[in-house]
């Protein structure tokens, strides 16, 4: 049986900001891989106008906003998703690996 989806509960801002934080991890240029399987994100985007960049994609800067929400990464660390809520943010492997159902909600931009 597939594992259930948001089995954390995590509300739609903890789930907006863990996705876009596995798109970061995803990117080389933009985070580190430890051998241990956690990702360390080395810049996290701040909006401009009304919208972010991540990674290829570009979001409003509603749906980016638990970038700056501190209260979103010590949620996130509480549920074991993220080492810790401070800066520098590291995703731990659960982190990584944890199913939003938001993957399929982003278009590549040539913005």
């Amino acid at each position: 049986m597939p594992a259930k989806k948001n089995s954390l509960k995590l509300n739609n801002l903890q789930l907006r900001t863990l996705v876009l934080a596995q798109v970061i991890a995803r990117d080389e240029r933009l985070s580190t891989a430890h051998p241990s399987g956690e990702v360390t994100l080395e810049h996290l985007p701040h909006a401009h106008g009304d919208h972010v960049h991540v990674g290829p994609y570009v979001v409003s800067a509603k749906e980016a906003s638990g970038f700056a929400n501190p209260a979103v990464w010590v949620a996130l660390a509480r549920k074991g998703l993220v080492k810790d809520s401070g800066y520098p943010v590291t995703l731990t492997p659960e982190g990584l690996a944890y199913d939003t159902g938001l993957d399929d909600k982003f278009e590549a931009s040539d913005h």
